[in-house]
Parts: C-alpha cells; structure tokens; sequence
C-alpha cells in the first residue's frame, strides 16, 4: 500500500517532487506509526463491513480501526464479534486492504478473537485499547502479548488515553508517569499512543462546535500538552502521539465564518473555489485548522469517523516543498557540529542543532507521504485527494 496510490500516475508525478514509498503490515514499526494518516473508524456491526473495508482502501484510506467499543451499543457487543469474525474471513486479498485494528472491550476479547478468527487474524495489524490507564493497561498489553504468540503473527496495541484520571490535573501527572512506565514495558509492541478527547470532554460534560478546535477547549488542550510532554519526547523514550477525532460532517448551520481562507485555492491552477467550496460545506475548514494545530503541538495522524474527513488529513500530511528543504539543509552532514544557516527560501533561519529532531520527523513523513513540488499547494493536494 501506499498513500495517495488510488490516484493515476500522472497525476502523482504531476503533484509528487518525491511520490510516497511502499510499506506494507510487515513494515517496521516507525514507518508504520508514521503513516497511520486518518484512521477510519467503522462500527464492527456494519454487515456490509468486509465491502466497505475494499472500498476505503480503493480510496486511498490506509488504516482502519473496526470498533466494538463506543461506537455499538452494549447489547450488540456478542453480535458485532460473530459478525467482525465473519467479515474478516471473507477478505482474501491482503495486499489489497489497509492495516487493520480491532477496538476491544476488555482484554479477554483479544485472545478470543484472535482465536476465533483463526487464519484470518493474519489480516491484523494490532487492537486498540480503550480506557487505558496504568492500571488496566497491563492485563490488556499480557492479553496482546498471549494472542501474539497464539497467532504467531506481530501485532500492535494502539492505547487510548481517555480516562477522568487522565483529566483531572490531581490525578494526571501519577497517571502520566505511571502510563509512561508501563508503556516502556512493551515498547515493540506500541505503535501509536491515541488520545480520546470526546471522553476527556465527558468528564466535565462538554463539547466543542465545528467551529472550534480541541485547542479552543483549554481543560482538553492542556491534557494534550501534558501527554506530549511526557510520550512525545523527541528523545527517543517518545511515541506517535495522533490527534483527537473530528466528529463533524455535513450539514450544519454555521455560527462563525468558514476559516479556510479563499487566496490558496483561487491563486491554484486552475482555481480551485468549487474543492473549497465543497469543503466548507462539510465542515472540513475546522478539521483542516486542527490538523494544523495537531502538526504543531507534536501530534501526527488523525482517529476519523467519517470518509470525508480522509482527503483533508493526507493531504495536509504530505510534506511541502519548503520544508523538505529546510529539513534537508539542516541535516547536512556538514551541520552536524551546528550553526545558523538562512533557509533556502529566504523567510527564516534554520539552526542546526535545536531544529534537527523536527527536520528528522519531517524527513520520516516524507518517506510515506511524499514530497509536494515546489508549485503544489495543499489546495491542489486537496483537489486531487476530493475529486480524484
């Protein structure tokens, strides 16, 4: 698989100074975690949920998560396992479906999926699990650990971090700390620390419009900078920390104007007003503004709950002409002793030892989301993701 392969080949080499590499389940673990993109979430209920897996793929969606958890009812849980079972044994072609992760319950769920799937749990990449904290965290990651040997197949956990203990500022530095140490625990087999923010919001009983970002909500955006701080180090004890879920789609009366400015999609060529129109009108203006904050605050990928929101988020994922340069310029083998030098771009200063970790994570996206060409806007990027 590989990002942005549902589009033709010229219009890649039209787009792409470097198209975006190959990796498959097998992949290594960095790789993998870096090119999550918008993980689609699906209820495992859907009986048409083997289809609608083909589908997404055909799209260019490259991670999916099958849900068992929030997004069913509690008395749907038994029917929504048989039919997940029956589902995933249908699929005959792995190379042609994205990775793949079951969100679990409770842990005896993993063994006994992985069991009951049989050969077909060989489609998995990993589980998701809710909930986590340093207390429950252990019986689902030794849970992950037996079903691994069961199977005899790699498979990665992808912790939730959600809970009141997270939220509540006499709790979260305990809970922090003691995630941080359990997670270094099982340190191969974690490939992305998720955050569940409409949970984190529950605990105080709100939630954000369209047209607010999670970093409008203060109580939530400082949860995310304390989860950053502690498993998002650039130092190597860090993970992939994703940003939180968009839960909007079309059509809602808008309170405030659309934040997508109109100048990158007239200037494009040819203009692009009916793709910023189109996105406007599914309230993806507020997505793409927190996609951006996401980038900012150190979070890569995005949980999506709904196809539309796919386009947006791998289009803002590929890396730009302008920062592969920088990126470039500062890990040249002649800076490693450091230095100051002008970007080549001319609008900033590049230095060479405190900007070398963000220059190596770009370098990273890089790999599995491509390189845009110098004359590529993200409008144009989005133009192809919407229409192609």
């Amino acid at each position: 698989m590989r990002h942005f392969g549902h589009l033709g080949k010229e219009i890649r080499r039209r787009l792409f100074l470097t198209e975006p590499a190959s990796f498959d389940r097998h992949s290594a673990a960095d790789t993998l975690s870096t090119a999550l993109g918008a993980t689609l979430y699906s209820p495992a209920t859907r009986p048409s949920l083997a289809d609608d897996i083909r589908k997404q793929a055909a799209r260019g969606v490259v991670s999916m998560v099958l849900c068992l958890e929030d997004a069913i009812g509690d008395e749907e849980v038994e029917a929504a396992e048989r039919n997940l079972v029956e589902q995933l044994g249908g699929l005959t072609d792995p190379a042609a479906l994205p990775l793949l992760f079951v969100r679990v319950r409770a842990p005896r769920q993993i063994t006994d999926l992985v069991r009951r799937l049989g050969p077909a749990a060989g489609l998995l990449s990993g589980f998701v699990l809710p909930k986590f904290t340093e207390e429950s965290g252990g019986e689902f990651l030794e849970e992950l650990t037996a079903a691994e040997a069961a199977c005899g197949r790699r498979l990665f956990a992808m912790p939730v971090l959600e809970s009141p203990e997270l939220a509540h500022l006499e709790t979260r530095r305990a809970q922090l700390f003691g995630t941080a140490d359990l997670l270094a625990k099982y340190r191969n087999r974690i490939l992305a620390v998720r955050l569940g923010v409409t949970d984190l919001c529950s605990a105080y009983g709100l939630r954000r419009s369209a047209d607010l970002t999670a970093y409008d909500v203060a109580l939530v955006a400082a949860v995310i900078g304390d989860v950053v701080n502690v498993l998002g180090r650039a130092d190597g004890t860090g993970y992939t920390v994703t940003g939180p879920v968009w839960e909007y789609f079309p059509v809602q009366e808008r309170m405030f104007k659309p934040q997508l400015r109109r100048t990158p999609f007239s200037s494009a060529s040819p203009p692009r007003d009916e793709v910023r129109r189109r996105l406007i009108e599914h309230d993806l203006d507020g997505l793409i503004r927190e996609v951006e904050l996401d980038r900012a605050n150190g979070l890569l990928g995005k949980t999506c709950i709904h196809p539309s929101h796919v386009p947006a988020v791998h289009a803002l994922s590929v890396v730009t002409h302008e920062e592969y340069c920088d990126a470039g310029d500062i890990l040249r083998p002649e800076r490693a002793g450091g230095g100051v030098l002008r970007s080549a771009y001319t609008n900033k200063m590049n230095e060479a030892k405190p900007h070398r970790a963000w220059a190596e994570r770009v370098m990273r996206r890089a790999e599995v989301f491509g390189v845009a060409r110098e004359d590529v806007t993200f409008a144009d990027l989005l133009s192809a993701g919407v229409c192609g």
